[in-house]
């Protein structure tokens, strides 16, 4: 499977969950301890345009300085989310979106191939983390999942660095492959 489906694979498994979200459901907590739903749903929105313009090689700055700033899921935001995961995964379906350099946002250039594994990881993440809160099944493709390990693998250091990862939680290697790339990410997959 190429990185594009993989990056594909993960955007409707995305979409997927948000399309079986309630309304009611907004405000429940997720293992992304500071996000509500709404939050996380948002967390989508705002950066969607950057993620989706990095494949073009595009700098396109977030909507606002910060995430609480806005409130992107005012409206339909299930349609709002499929459309933005559709458009950034045919986005990095292009030929060459996954080659040279390219940004998430701002300024700093990084291999393409960086950032669009940081958005399958994202979005592969992010589909467990509003499955929990929502309590729907998932099933995630195993390919995805170990390409997913991989970048989390690659970046844990410097996401840890951030605050985007928390400390990687102790999982055996027998574990199954969600679990070990939650694990990865400070998530207890428990």
């Amino acid at each position: 499977m190429s990185e594009a489906q993989h990056l594909s694979s993960a955007a409707s498994a995305l979409a997927g969950v948000v399309a079986g979200i309630e309304p009611g459901q907004l405000t429940a907590p997720t293992p992304c301890t500071e996000y509500t739903v709404r939050d996380l749903l948002n967390h989508l929105l705002f950066w969607g345009p950057s993620l989706e313009a990095g494949a073009r090689k595009e700098a396109v700055p977030p909507p606002a300085a910060a995430e609480a700033d806005v409130d992107l899921t005012e409206g339909d935001w299930q349609q709002a989310v499929a459309q933005q995961l559709d458009r950034t995964a045919r986005a990095w379906s292009t030929p060459g979106a996954w080659t040279g350099t390219t940004h998430m946002g701002g300024p700093t250039e990084l291999p393409a191939s960086l950032v669009g594994g940081m958005v399958v990881l994202e979005f592969a993440v992010h589909t467990w983390d509003l499955a929990k809160a929502t309590g729907q099944d998932l099933a995630l493709d195993e390919a995805l999942l170990d390409y997913a390990r991989g970048v989390a693998a690659e970046t844990a250091d410097q996401g840890r660095q951030l605050g985007v990862f928390g400390a990687a939680v102790a999982v055996p290697e027998s574990a199954p492959a969600l679990d070990r790339l939650l694990a990865l990410t400070g998530r207890n997959p428990a």
